[in-house]
C-alpha cells in the first residue's frame, strides 16, 4: 500500500464523509445555540456545556447508533451505546453522571438483545441508564442515547484550543480485537474488567485537573485521522502527523487501523513540557500514546507515510464536519 492508496481511502471513508452534513443542521440552529445565555460551548465538540454556577460546566451529548451497526449486532449497538457516550465525556475531561435512551423497535427480540448490551455496558462503565422513551410500534429499529456528565470550568478539553508548536498525541488501547460482527469496532472493554475500564475513563480526568493538554478529541467512527481533522477544523489549524508513530496492534494493517473506532482511544494535542507526564498516565491504565506530530498553522493534515508526504485535508477546500468553534476567552 502506498500512500496515494492510503489518502484516497481515507478521503472516501464513509466514517468520515457521513460527517459532511453536520454542517448544515447546525447552520439552521446557530442563532438559537445561547437563547438561554447558559451556554458554554455548543456544536462541533464531543458534547456540549452549559454554566451551571459555582464554577461548574454541566456536559451533554448524545449519539445515534449507526444502522450498521444495528443490523450487525444489535446487543453489541446496545453496548456501544452506552461506550460512546461515556467516552465523549470523558474526552472532555469531564465526569459521566447518567444516561437517558430513545429505543424504537417492533421486535420484541432485537429490543431485548439492545436492552442486554445496555446492561453490560452500564455494569462494565459504572453510569447508569436512567430513563428514556421507548417506541414499540416502529417499522425500523434504532437506538439513540443521551448522557449528563459535570467538569470544573477551569478544566474542560475542548476541540479549539490546539496551537501552531503543539505536539499531537494519539493515545489508543491497542490490546483487544475487531468485533466479530463489525469490522469496524476495536473491542478493548468486554475482555477487561470493570475496574481496568472505568479507570481508563477516569484518568482523562485526571489529565484535565492536571491541565496537561491544550485539546483533545475521543476517536470515534472517522478513525484517528478522521478525528484528528475535526479538531483541527474547530481549532482553525493544521497538522503534520507520521503514521508509523501512532500506537497500533500491529495484527491490523494500517488502512484498517486507521479507520477503526476503538474502546479506549484518544487525540489530543500538549505542550512540548506536559507530553511526558501524559504518556506516562496513559501507561498506567493500559493505554499505549506517543507523540506523532505537531500543530501547524498551515490549515492541512500532511501526513508521512513510508517515507512519503501527502496531503490528507486541505481546510481551506476540505471539509469533516465544517465547524470552526469561535467564543471569547472569558467563556472558559
Amino acid at each position: 500500500m502506498d500512500l496515494n492508496h492510503l489518502i484516497t481511502s481515507l478521503r472516501n471513508f464513509e466514517g468520515i464523509t457521513r460527517k459532511n452534513p453536520i454542517k448544515k443542521i447546525t447552520n439552521i440552529l446557530e442563532d438559537t445555540y445561547n437563547i438561554a445565555g447558559k451556554t458554554v460551548l455548543s456544536f462541533g465538540d464531543d458534547a456540549s456545556a452549559l454554566d451551571i454556577g459555582n464554577d461548574k460546566l454541566i456536559l451533554l451529548a448524545a449519539d445515534g447508533m449507526w444502522g450498521k451497526l444495528m443490523e450487525a449486532d444489535p446487543k453489541w449497538a446496545g453496548y456501544c451505546s452506552v461506550l460512546v457516550n461515556v467516552n465523549d465525556i470523558a474526552a472532555m475531561g469531564g465526569e459521566p453522571i447518567g444516561m437517558t435512551n430513545v429505543l424504537s423497535t417492533s421486535d420484541d427480540k432485537i429490543r431485548d438483545e439492545i436492552l442486554l448490551g445496555i446492561k453490560e455496558g452500564v455494569e462494565k462503565f459504572g453510569v447508569p441508564m436512567v430513563g428514556g422513551h421507548f417506541h414499540p410500534d416502529t417499522p425500523y429499529n434504532a437506538l439513540d442515547v443521551s448522557i449528563t456528565g459535570i467538569v470544573d470550568k477551569d478544566d474542560i478539553i475542548t476541540s479549539c484550543n490546539a496551537e501552531a508548536g503543539h505536539k499531537v498525541i494519539v493515545a489508543m488501547d491497542i490490546h483487544g480485537q475487531i468485533h466479530p460482527k463489525f469490522n469496524l469496532n476495536w473491542d478493548t472493554t468486554t475482555m477487561k474488567s470493570a475496574a481496568l475500564v472505568q479507570s481508563q475513563i477516569k484518568m482523562m480526568n485526571k489529565i484535565a485537573r492536571e491541565h496537561l493538554v491544550s485539546s483533545g478529541r475521543d476517536i470515534s467512527n472517522p478513525g484517528t485521522l478522521g478525528t484528528l481533522g475535526m479538531l483541527l477544523e474547530a481549532s482553525d489549524v493544521g497538522a503534520s502527523v507520521e503514521i508509523e508513530k501512532i500506537p497500533r496492534n500491529e495484527s491490523i494493517e494500517w488502512e484498517q487501523w486507521l479507520k477503526l473506532y476503538p474502546g479506549a482511544g484518544f487525540v489530543l494535542t500538549a505542550k512540548k513540557e506536559n507530553v511526558d507526564r501524559c504518556i506516562k498516565l496513559f501507561e498506567e491504565v493500559n493505554i499505549k500514546s506517543a507523540v506523532v506530530g505537531e500543530i501547524i498553522k498551515d490549515k492541512k493534515l500532511y501526513i508521512t507515510f513510508k517515507n512519503e508526504t501527502g496531503i490528507l485535508f486541505d481546510f481551506d477546500d476540505d471539509e469533516i464536519m465544517g465547524i470552526k468553534e469561535e467564543r471569547s476567552s472569558e467563556e472558559i
